[in-house]
Protein backbone atom coordinates (compact mmCIF):
# COMPACT_ATOMS: atom_id res chain seq x y z
CA UNK A 1 0.00 0.00 0.00
CA UNK A 2 1.20 3.42 -1.15
CA UNK A 3 2.67 5.45 1.89
CA UNK A 4 0.21 7.94 3.49
CA UNK A 5 1.64 11.31 4.13
CA UNK A 6 0.14 14.28 5.75
CA UNK A 7 0.56 17.74 5.42
CA UNK A 8 -1.25 19.18 8.77
CA UNK A 9 -1.81 23.34 8.39
CA UNK A 10 -2.32 24.66 11.61
CA UNK A 11 -0.56 21.70 13.41
CA UNK A 12 0.13 23.19 17.00
CA UNK A 13 -3.54 24.71 17.25
CA UNK A 14 -5.98 22.99 19.20
CA UNK A 15 -7.41 20.53 16.72
CA UNK A 16 -4.36 20.57 14.81
CA UNK A 17 -2.46 19.44 17.90
CA UNK A 18 -4.92 16.25 18.29
CA UNK A 19 -4.71 15.78 14.47
CA UNK A 20 -1.20 14.89 14.73
CA UNK A 21 -1.74 12.97 17.57
CA UNK A 22 -3.96 10.78 15.51
CA UNK A 23 -2.07 10.32 12.42
CA UNK A 24 1.55 9.43 14.00
CA UNK A 25 -0.54 7.02 16.16
CA UNK A 26 -2.57 5.36 12.63
CA UNK A 27 0.92 5.02 10.71
CA UNK A 28 0.98 8.03 8.79
CA UNK A 29 3.99 10.16 8.02
CA UNK A 30 3.30 13.94 9.27
CA UNK A 31 4.09 17.04 8.03
CA UNK A 32 2.90 20.13 9.94
CA UNK A 33 2.39 23.89 8.96
CA UNK A 34 2.64 26.37 11.83
CA UNK A 35 4.22 29.64 13.03
CA UNK A 36 6.15 28.37 15.39
CA UNK A 37 7.16 25.08 15.59
CA UNK A 38 7.22 23.13 18.68
CA UNK A 39 10.76 23.02 20.42
CA UNK A 40 10.52 19.09 20.55
CA UNK A 41 9.12 17.55 17.05
CA UNK A 42 9.98 13.68 17.84
CA UNK A 43 9.00 11.83 14.23
CA UNK A 44 7.32 15.05 12.89
CA UNK A 45 8.64 17.41 10.48
CA UNK A 46 7.24 21.28 11.35
CA UNK A 47 7.54 23.58 8.90
CA UNK A 48 7.10 27.65 9.96
CA UNK A 49 5.57 29.63 7.36
CA UNK A 50 2.90 32.83 6.85
CA UNK A 51 0.14 31.09 5.10
CA UNK A 52 -1.51 34.80 3.71
CA UNK A 53 2.46 34.96 1.84
CA UNK A 54 2.08 33.04 -1.43
CA UNK A 55 5.44 33.29 -2.55
CA UNK A 56 6.71 31.99 0.74
CA UNK A 57 3.59 29.04 0.95
CA UNK A 58 4.55 27.95 -2.53
CA UNK A 59 9.02 28.14 -1.54
CA UNK A 60 8.06 25.74 1.44
CA UNK A 61 5.61 23.63 -0.24
CA UNK A 62 8.75 22.79 -2.93
CA UNK A 63 9.51 19.75 -0.56
CA UNK A 64 5.80 18.41 -0.24
CA UNK A 65 6.26 15.62 -3.37
CA UNK A 66 5.16 13.12 -1.38
CA UNK A 67 1.97 14.59 0.24
CA UNK A 68 -1.26 12.25 -0.28
CA UNK A 69 -3.54 14.34 2.40
CA UNK A 70 -4.02 17.68 3.63
CA UNK A 71 -5.51 18.41 6.50
CA UNK A 72 -6.44 22.20 6.96
CA UNK A 73 -7.17 23.62 10.52
CA UNK A 74 -6.29 26.85 10.12
CA UNK A 75 -7.90 30.18 10.01
CA UNK A 76 -7.27 34.01 10.03
CA UNK A 77 -6.99 35.81 12.83
CA UNK A 78 -10.26 37.16 14.07
CA UNK A 79 -12.90 38.25 16.65
CA UNK A 80 -15.53 36.71 18.60
CA UNK A 81 -18.81 36.07 17.93
CA UNK A 82 -18.92 38.39 14.09
CA UNK A 83 -18.32 37.74 10.59
CA UNK A 84 -14.73 36.44 10.24
CA UNK A 85 -12.61 37.32 7.46
CA UNK A 86 -13.40 36.16 4.30
CA UNK A 87 -10.48 37.29 1.65
CA UNK A 88 -7.94 35.88 4.45
CA UNK A 89 -9.36 32.94 4.84
CA UNK A 90 -9.77 31.88 0.87
CA UNK A 91 -6.48 33.17 0.36
CA UNK A 92 -4.41 30.82 3.05
CA UNK A 93 -6.45 27.55 1.96
CA UNK A 94 -5.46 28.53 -1.99
CA UNK A 95 -1.63 29.45 -1.31
CA UNK A 96 -1.79 25.86 0.90
CA UNK A 97 -3.33 24.02 -2.05
CA UNK A 98 -1.91 25.56 -5.51
CA UNK A 99 1.68 25.11 -3.44
CA UNK A 100 0.72 21.39 -2.83
CA UNK A 101 -1.20 20.57 -5.64
CA UNK A 102 1.35 21.96 -7.93
CA UNK A 103 4.36 19.98 -6.32
CA UNK A 104 2.60 16.36 -5.17
CA UNK A 105 2.44 14.06 -7.81
CA UNK A 106 0.14 11.61 -5.17
CA UNK A 107 -2.14 14.15 -3.39
CA UNK A 108 -5.39 12.65 -3.41
CA UNK A 109 -7.68 13.84 -0.55
CA UNK A 110 -7.43 17.57 1.13
CA UNK A 111 -10.15 17.56 4.57
CA UNK A 112 -10.85 21.37 5.79
CA UNK A 113 -12.35 22.10 9.33
CA UNK A 114 -15.00 24.37 9.42
CA UNK A 115 -17.99 24.66 11.93
CA UNK A 116 -21.46 25.74 13.30
CA UNK A 117 -20.79 29.12 11.93
CA UNK A 118 -21.65 27.38 8.52
CA UNK A 119 -25.47 27.52 9.79
CA UNK A 120 -25.33 31.08 10.84
CA UNK A 121 -25.05 29.82 15.24
CA UNK A 122 -23.57 33.28 15.85
CA UNK A 123 -26.16 35.21 13.94
CA UNK A 124 -29.14 34.03 16.29
CA UNK A 125 -31.67 31.79 16.13
CA UNK A 126 -31.53 28.83 13.59
CA UNK A 127 -33.32 25.36 12.62
CA UNK A 128 -31.58 22.62 14.95
CA UNK A 129 -30.61 20.27 15.38
CA UNK A 130 -28.40 21.17 12.00
CA UNK A 131 -28.38 19.20 8.90
CA UNK A 132 -25.46 19.16 6.38
CA UNK A 133 -28.33 20.13 3.62
CA UNK A 134 -29.68 22.97 5.51
CA UNK A 135 -29.17 26.33 3.17
CA UNK A 136 -26.96 28.85 3.74
CA UNK A 137 -27.73 32.06 5.33
CA UNK A 138 -27.04 35.38 3.97
CA UNK A 139 -24.23 36.91 5.67
CA UNK A 140 -20.90 36.56 4.45
CA UNK A 141 -19.39 33.56 5.19
CA UNK A 142 -15.93 32.59 4.70
CA UNK A 143 -16.84 28.51 4.77
CA UNK A 144 -19.09 29.05 1.87
CA UNK A 145 -16.24 30.47 0.08
CA UNK A 146 -13.76 28.05 0.66
CA UNK A 147 -16.22 25.41 -0.04
CA UNK A 148 -17.32 26.58 -4.00
CA UNK A 149 -13.42 26.64 -3.94
CA UNK A 150 -12.84 23.42 -3.42
CA UNK A 151 -15.52 22.31 -5.89
CA UNK A 152 -14.41 24.13 -8.18
CA UNK A 153 -11.22 22.94 -8.06
CA UNK A 154 -11.61 19.49 -7.45
CA UNK A 155 -11.00 16.80 -10.10
CA UNK A 156 -7.60 14.96 -9.84
CA UNK A 157 -8.39 15.18 -6.23
CA UNK A 158 -11.34 15.04 -3.97
CA UNK A 159 -12.22 17.38 -1.11
CA UNK A 160 -14.56 16.58 2.65
CA UNK A 161 -15.26 19.40 5.12
CA UNK A 162 -16.15 18.90 8.70
CA UNK A 163 -18.64 21.10 10.84
CA UNK A 164 -17.55 20.36 14.54
CA UNK A 165 -19.49 22.10 17.33
CA UNK A 166 -17.56 23.96 19.87
CA UNK A 167 -13.86 22.30 21.25
CA UNK A 168 -12.87 21.06 24.51
CA UNK A 169 -9.23 19.61 25.23
CA UNK A 170 -6.55 20.30 27.40
CA UNK A 171 -4.61 23.25 26.13
CA UNK A 172 -2.28 24.77 28.71
CA UNK A 173 -1.49 28.46 26.33
CA UNK A 174 -3.94 28.24 24.51
CA UNK A 175 -7.03 30.77 26.21
CA UNK A 176 -9.87 30.04 23.44
CA UNK A 177 -11.22 27.08 25.27
CA UNK A 178 -14.31 26.75 27.33
CA UNK A 179 -12.33 24.53 30.19
CA UNK A 180 -9.62 26.49 31.35
CA UNK A 181 -11.59 29.46 30.81
CA UNK A 182 -14.41 27.85 33.35
CA UNK A 183 -12.06 27.18 35.41
CA UNK A 184 -10.05 30.40 35.77
CA UNK A 185 -13.26 32.30 36.52
CA UNK A 186 -14.07 29.68 38.87
CA UNK A 187 -11.07 29.66 40.69
CA UNK A 188 -11.02 33.70 40.86
CA UNK A 189 -14.52 33.46 42.23
CA UNK A 190 -14.02 31.53 44.85
CA UNK A 191 -10.92 33.43 45.78
CA UNK A 192 -12.87 36.90 46.17
CA UNK A 193 -15.54 35.03 48.07
CA UNK A 194 -18.24 34.66 45.53
CA UNK A 195 -20.84 32.28 44.68
CA UNK A 196 -20.27 30.92 41.10
CA UNK A 197 -22.63 32.94 39.12
CA UNK A 198 -23.26 31.50 35.78
CA UNK A 199 -22.06 34.75 33.63
CA UNK A 200 -25.13 34.50 30.83
CA UNK A 201 -28.73 34.91 30.72
CA UNK A 202 -31.39 32.77 31.92
CA UNK A 203 -32.18 31.60 28.15
CA UNK A 204 -29.08 30.88 27.67
CA UNK A 205 -28.46 28.95 31.03
CA UNK A 206 -31.57 26.72 29.84
CA UNK A 207 -30.56 26.59 26.62
CA UNK A 208 -29.20 22.88 24.73
CA UNK A 209 -26.08 23.38 23.51
CA UNK A 210 -23.54 20.63 22.39
CA UNK A 211 -19.46 20.02 22.31
CA UNK A 212 -16.74 18.00 20.90
CA UNK A 213 -13.52 16.65 22.38
CA UNK A 214 -10.62 17.50 20.28
CA UNK A 215 -9.57 13.73 20.55
CA UNK A 216 -12.69 12.76 19.45
CA UNK A 217 -12.62 15.17 16.25
CA UNK A 218 -9.57 14.19 14.74
CA UNK A 219 -10.95 10.47 14.75
CA UNK A 220 -13.80 11.64 12.83
CA UNK A 221 -11.88 13.79 10.58
CA UNK A 222 -9.32 10.98 9.82
CA UNK A 223 -12.54 8.79 9.09
CA UNK A 224 -14.29 11.18 6.41
CA UNK A 225 -10.97 12.07 4.70
CA UNK A 226 -10.32 8.26 4.04
CA UNK A 227 -13.52 6.33 3.79
CA UNK A 228 -14.98 6.61 0.15
CA UNK A 229 -18.67 7.20 1.56
CA UNK A 230 -17.35 10.49 2.85
CA UNK A 231 -15.88 11.76 -0.82
CA UNK A 232 -16.89 15.43 -1.64
CA UNK A 233 -19.29 16.26 1.33
CA UNK A 234 -19.37 17.73 4.54
CA UNK A 235 -20.23 16.26 7.92
CA UNK A 236 -21.20 17.66 11.28
CA UNK A 237 -19.12 15.92 14.32
CA UNK A 238 -20.08 16.00 17.87
CA UNK A 239 -19.79 14.19 20.94
CA UNK A 240 -22.79 13.14 19.85
CA UNK A 241 -24.75 14.17 23.12
CA UNK A 242 -26.31 17.41 24.11
CA UNK A 243 -26.21 19.34 27.63
CA UNK A 244 -27.92 22.23 28.96
CA UNK A 245 -25.40 24.88 31.40
CA UNK A 246 -28.38 24.60 34.42
CA UNK A 247 -27.78 20.94 35.02
CA UNK A 248 -23.66 21.33 35.00
CA UNK A 249 -23.73 24.36 36.72
CA UNK A 250 -24.50 22.96 40.25
CA UNK A 251 -21.39 20.52 39.66
CA UNK A 252 -19.03 22.89 38.42
CA UNK A 253 -19.65 24.80 42.33
CA UNK A 254 -19.43 21.56 44.11
CA UNK A 255 -16.20 20.55 42.18
CA UNK A 256 -14.76 23.89 42.88
CA UNK A 257 -16.25 24.31 46.49
CA UNK A 258 -18.36 27.46 45.75
CA UNK A 259 -22.15 28.47 46.92
CA UNK A 260 -23.90 27.68 44.05
CA UNK A 261 -24.96 30.90 42.29
CA UNK A 262 -27.71 31.64 38.95
CA UNK A 263 -27.70 33.36 35.44
CA UNK A 264 -26.71 36.76 35.50
CA UNK A 265 -26.25 38.75 32.53
CA UNK A 266 -22.56 39.75 32.94
CA UNK A 267 -19.64 40.81 30.88
CA UNK A 268 -16.49 38.38 31.52
CA UNK A 269 -14.19 41.07 29.38
CA UNK A 270 -14.91 43.54 31.71
CA UNK A 271 -15.78 42.12 34.94
CA UNK A 272 -12.16 40.07 34.67
CA UNK A 273 -10.20 42.97 33.07
CA UNK A 274 -8.67 43.71 36.07
CA UNK A 275 -7.88 40.44 37.90
CA UNK A 276 -4.84 39.64 36.96
CA UNK A 277 -3.24 39.93 40.14
CA UNK A 278 -5.98 37.84 41.71
CA UNK A 279 -4.82 35.34 39.49
CA UNK A 280 -1.62 35.58 40.09
CA UNK A 281 -1.58 35.67 43.80
CA UNK A 282 -3.84 32.54 43.17
CA UNK A 283 -0.20 31.00 41.88
CA UNK A 284 1.78 32.16 44.58
CA UNK A 285 -0.09 31.03 47.31
CA UNK A 286 -1.03 27.26 45.77
CA UNK A 287 2.61 26.89 44.61
CA UNK A 288 0.71 26.29 40.47
CA UNK A 289 3.09 26.29 37.46
CA UNK A 290 3.22 29.75 36.46
CA UNK A 291 0.46 30.15 33.55
CA UNK A 292 -0.52 33.64 33.01
CA UNK A 293 -4.51 34.21 33.34
CA UNK A 294 -4.30 35.39 29.58
CA UNK A 295 -3.02 32.47 28.56
CA UNK A 296 -6.16 30.78 30.06
CA UNK A 297 -8.99 32.53 29.65
CA UNK A 298 -10.36 34.59 26.73
CA UNK A 299 -12.69 36.51 27.86
CA UNK A 300 -14.24 37.99 25.25
CA UNK A 301 -14.90 33.88 23.74
CA UNK A 302 -16.08 33.39 27.43
CA UNK A 303 -18.84 36.69 26.14
CA UNK A 304 -19.90 34.61 23.11
CA UNK A 305 -19.86 31.42 24.78
CA UNK A 306 -22.13 32.12 27.12
CA UNK A 307 -24.24 34.97 25.37
CA UNK A 308 -26.36 32.35 23.46
CA UNK A 309 -29.98 32.27 24.13
CA UNK A 310 -30.87 29.82 21.50
CA UNK A 311 -30.50 25.96 20.88
CA UNK A 312 -26.91 25.17 19.27
CA UNK A 313 -26.68 21.44 18.47
CA UNK A 314 -26.19 19.94 14.86
CA UNK A 315 -27.53 16.15 13.66
CA UNK A 316 -24.90 13.62 13.33
CA UNK A 317 -26.91 11.12 11.88
CA UNK A 318 -25.09 11.52 8.43
CA UNK A 319 -21.91 10.99 9.90
CA UNK A 320 -23.01 7.68 11.33
CA UNK A 321 -24.48 6.47 8.46
CA UNK A 322 -21.23 6.19 6.92
CA UNK A 323 -19.84 3.87 9.73
CA UNK A 324 -18.12 6.12 12.15
CA UNK A 325 -19.95 5.14 15.89
CA UNK A 326 -17.77 6.67 17.51
CA UNK A 327 -18.87 8.94 20.85
CA UNK A 328 -17.75 10.89 24.20
CA UNK A 329 -19.89 11.28 27.55
CA UNK A 330 -19.93 15.53 27.41
CA UNK A 331 -19.88 15.55 31.16
CA UNK A 332 -17.52 13.29 31.89
CA UNK A 333 -15.21 14.73 29.26
CA UNK A 334 -15.26 18.13 31.09
CA UNK A 335 -14.66 17.03 34.70
CA UNK A 336 -11.48 14.79 32.91
CA UNK A 337 -10.59 17.59 31.46
CA UNK A 338 -10.54 19.77 34.57
CA UNK A 339 -9.02 17.14 36.61
CA UNK A 340 -5.95 16.81 33.81
CA UNK A 341 -5.74 20.92 34.40
CA UNK A 342 -5.85 20.15 38.62
CA UNK A 343 -3.21 17.40 38.16
CA UNK A 344 -0.54 19.69 36.08
CA UNK A 345 -0.39 22.20 38.36
CA UNK A 346 -2.57 24.35 36.68
CA UNK A 347 -5.53 25.18 38.51
CA UNK A 348 -5.77 24.67 42.48
CA UNK A 349 -7.50 21.41 43.99
CA UNK A 350 -9.59 23.75 46.75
Amino acid sequence: MTERVALVVGATGMVGTRLVECLVSAGWRVIGLCQTPPTQSGSISYVSVNLLDGKECREKLKNTKEVTHIFYAARAQHGEGGIEPVSDNLSMLENILVGVSDNSRSFQHIHVVHGAKYYGAHLGRYPTPAMESDPRHLSANFYYDQQDYLLQRAGSWNWSISRPSLVYDYTPGRSRNPISLIAAYATISKALGLSLDYPGSEGSYKALVEAVSAAHLAKGIVWIATNEACINQAFNITNGDYFRWENIWPRFAEYFGLPMGGPRSISLSKMMVDKDSVWDRIVHDNKLTPTKLDHLALWPFGDFMFGSDWDLCSSTTKLRQTGFADFVDTEKMIFDLLDRYRSNNIIPYT
